[in-house]
């Protein structure tokens, strides 16, 4: 075990760190009209919707890949080569003129979101079993980078040129990256491999998890992705308020996370879980009946941010007990399959919206895989003999 001094430092600058690379991550989606318009591109709905969730892809997948290069070199230096990564595809959006290079570049720009990966396994080696609970807690703190994104982005731009908001998250990386260098490096494990931690999905918990977590963590990124467009198309917002509300949705979603996990500990998560996906069915059909009506689309987005917060610290809190001695590599396969559940919404709604005018029938696809949820966890969880916890 590390010193106190030194395992917190690593706790605050790799929460911290993750911050700044969601923020990174979901730049896009409170700039996306104005990097078009500065690329001279026009899109369609589909094509609109599709570069808003190719960042989700890359920083989905490659989680487990980074999770294990952590593992194996230490998660100081991983980060480090992430944030220099990152600067590239941050330097490039500005001045790409195609769409085809956007979709290249968002592509790169994913990669940030492989720092949750990277956060987890850089900080759990610096504390105790007992505490790795509370830890996570706090790192998942760093998602909040993604409401800082929507918040201060469409702000800036009003009295900063494009080019000058990619200098700042440039600015920001290098910053960080430097902060780093000062950091304790964690304990190296050589026994991380791809094929041990992909061995998880021999077990039939770890699927179950991961789809729960694809709903969950998934409504979690495409929203926070999604609503500046969906406030500023559907009611006519300006950005700064469209952000407000996405910034709104990000951070209950955030800080609600280990509220999830804490109560997991005092009463069965599962039964817990059960009331969560009958909420988000609720939600979702409500969504859909009433779309046109922005109090009733404010009022059911807070519910689902709160919805989705308790739910990820919920399923989360089951991780441990699906394969005893490798959370590791369960945390990665679930966690990548949440990222990619936040990749299929936004094009499937931008589908969608431009076969039938509307979104309303992809908000029922929400309620739908909501049901499967359900059910499935009914069955093998609730009435079934299986049991994750008693």
């Amino acid at each position: 075990m590390e010193s106190k001094g030194k395992s917190y430092l690593a706790l605050t600058m790799g929460t911290l760190a993750m911050m700044v690379c969601f923020m990174v991550w979901l730049c896009l989606s409170p700039l996306l009209d104005v990097i078009l318009k500065n690329a001279g591109v026009q899109v369609s709905e589909f094509q609109r919707t599709f570069l808003l969730a190719t960042p989700i892809l890359l920083g989905s997948i490659m989680r487990i890949p980074m999770g294990i290069v952590s593992d194996r070199w230490g998660g100081k230096k991983t980060y480090i080569a992430l944030m220099i990564f990152l600067i590239i595809p941050v330097l490039m959006m500005p001045r790409v003129h195609s769409y085809g290079m956007l979709i290249f570049t968002a592509l790169l720009l994913g990669m940030a979101g492989t720092s949750f990966a990277i956060g987890v396994s850089y900080v759990t080696g610096f504390f105790p079993p007992e505490k790795q609970g509370l830890v996570l807690g706090i790192v998942a703190v760093g998602n909040i980078g993604t409401a800082f994104s929507v918040f201060f982005l469409p702000r800036l731009i009003k009295v900063m040129s494009l080019n000058g908001i990619f200098y700042l998250l440039v600015a920001l990386l290098v910053l960080f990256t430097l902060l780093m260098l000062i950091c304790p490096e964690s304990k190296p494990n050589k026994d991380s491999t791809l094929g041990k931690s992909l061995s998880v999905a021999k077990e039939k918990d770890t699927w179950f998890l991961a789809l729960f977590y694809f709903l969950t963590f998934g409504l979690f990124m495409s929203w926070s992705n999604l609503l500046p467009t969906f406030m500023s198309g559907l009611y006519s917002q300006s950005l700064v308020d469209a952000g407000i509300w996405a910034a709104v949705f990000a951070v209950i979603g955030t800080l609600l996370r280990p509220v999830g996990g804490y109560i997991s500990d005092k009463v069965r998560p599962m039964t817990l879980l059960k009331y969560d996906f009958i909420g988000l069915i609720v939600v979702a059909i409500v969504l859909g009946i009433f779309l046109q009506s922005q109090g009733v689309f404010s009022t059911m987005i807070v519910l689902m941010g709160i919805l989705v917060g308790v739910g990820n610290g919920i399923i989360f809190k089951m991780v441990p007990f699906v394969s005893s001695g490798n959370t590791g590599a369960v945390t990665g396969f679930v966690g990548a399959m949440g990222g990619l559940g936040g990749y299929f919404p936004p094009i499937v709604l931008g589908i969608i919206k431009q076969s039938t005018g509307g979104y309303s029938i992809g908000l029922y696809l929400i309620a739908v895989v909501a049901i499967i949820c359900l059910v499935l966890l009914q069955k093998e969880y609730i009435t079934g003999a299986h049991k994750i916890v008693k």
